[in-house]
């Protein structure tokens, strides 16, 4: 279960009654659009049903017949989701907006290049100052994932940015190639690896554009500095080599 102070309330008023619901807000948007595919036990603040969840007050058992067929509220909590309306106070949508808006610019963080600089990352920091220069609004309804094209749409007059993929070469010393290629080939699609005759390890990996800065981090900081990095800019040349 989630905490009171996680969840939003989703209010069905039907055949005179009301019924109310404790759910995280997200999964409450999942339910609605029949995308959820996790435990309902995990989502929801209580394994009830209210007339009013403020007060606690609970409706009557013939209501709940009467309406859902059933008193079990791990059924009723779904229809009261899908049929009804989820509420949510001023300051849920402020936390709502806020936490959408970091996961979209992360998103287009970690995926986004400038064209104009050789292709590299935009820092958040960056497309965070653009969106607000663009005046886009973040919908706490919606997620994050479906507002990437329209705020890329926002960001292209303001700077210049593009999403695109990266391949990336990099051999480690025989020293550090036992442990690092097994974190290394977890970081994007392994598209191809060669262990070289002195123990050392060749791996070319792809993986989204704004990620460099960070794929770099890692392989210096696994392999004491002692690897050596290339991008790829044909990726046919790969079956050749």
């Amino acid at each position: 279960m989630i905490s009171l102070d996680e969840a939003v309330t989703a209010r069905l008023e039907s055949h005179g009654a009301r019924f109310e619901v404790l759910v995280d807000p997200d999964a409450a948007l999942a339910i609605k659009r029949g995308e959820f595919d996790g435990e309902l036990e995990d989502v929801i603040a209580a394994e009830d049903v209210f007339e009013d969840a403020s007060t606690g007050d609970r409706p009557a058992e013939n209501d709940l017949e009467k309406v859902f067929d059933t008193t079990d509220p791990l059924e009723i909590v779904p229809e009261v989701i899908t049929q009804g309306e989820i509420q949510i106070t001023a300051e849920q949508r402020r936390e709502m907006q806020a936490q959408k808006r970091k996961q979209l610019i992360d998103t287009i963080a970690r995926n986004a290049i400038n064209p104009q600089m050789d292709n590299a990352p935009h820092p958040p920091e960056r497309i965070e100052n653009a969106l607000e220069e663009a005046g886009f609004t973040v919908d706490p309804m919606q997620p994050a994932s479906e507002q990437v094209d329209d705020a890329l749409d926002a960001l292209r007059p303001v700077i210049p940015i593009r999403f695109e993929e990266v391949t990336v070469a990099v051999q480690v010393s025989p020293e550090y190639a036992g442990s690092a290629q097994s974190q290394i080939r977890q970081y994007g699609d392994l598209e191809r690896e060669e262990w070289q005759p002195d123990g050392s390890w060749i791996g070319v990996l792809t993986f989204p554009a704004g990620l460099q800065n960070d794929f770099y981090d890692l392989v210096n900081e696994i392999t004491s500095g002692e690897a050596e990095t290339q991008i790829v800019k044909d990726k046919d040349e790969l079956s050749t080599r």
